[in-house]
């Protein structure tokens, strides 16, 4: 028996889910399948772009090495071959095929340079870049060396090549001696 001042309290019985039904069910696996393509897209485009992006930094360090390589001394920044070596070792260092970098022949420039304006001289990659005098300032030789790679997307896209040329140049000042 139940003492007199408890009651007896009866509770609702739980709702199952099945007895639920939205009215938007399967809504959003809908809109998820819609936007997939878009996203997959994207996604692409973002790893070919970081793709053109480090080919292009790869490219620009291989002309940088091959200058490096040639304003060791006046000697080497006449040295075709071994800048153009240098550019194609430093691409290849990078996991790159050496076929996809080409690397012009480097350009030596001489001159005259008087408080910061080089006046430029007759120098060639032919002739001693270290045989020049200045005067009034001090003797300067610089060297460029450009390198082109190319880049190849993974995908065919519309009204994009498959394949795009990168251009980048580096110009550093030859360390003369004498």
């Amino acid at each position: 028996m139940t003492p007199p001042h408890i009651t007896a309290v009866s509770r609702p019985a739980p709702l199952r889910r099945s007895n639920i039904r939205c009215p938007q069910s399967g809504q959003s696996l809908v809109e998820v399948a819609m936007m997939l393509p878009f996203l997959v897209l994207l996604l692409l485009g973002v790893i070919e772009l970081g793709r053109y992006a480090y080919i292009g930094i790869l490219v620009g360090n291989a002309a940088r090495a091959g200058a490096v390589y040639g304003i060791q001394s006046n000697a080497q920044s006449v040295d075709q071959a071994g800048i153009i070596l240098a550019s194609k070792n430093d691409f290849q260092n990078n996991g790159q095929n050496t076929s996809l970098l080409t690397v012009d022949p480097p350009v030596v420039v001489c001159g005259c340079d008087s408080a910061g304006t080089v006046t430029t001289a007759g120098c060639s990659a032919a002739s001693n870049p270290a045989a020049g005098t200045c005067a009034a300032g001090h003797w300067v030789v610089t060297l460029t060396v450009t390198a082109h790679g190319t880049f190849n997307s993974l995908f065919n896209y519309p009204l994009i090549p498959k394949s795009i040329t990168i251009s980048k140049s580096a110009t550093m000042r030859v360390n003369v001696i004498g």
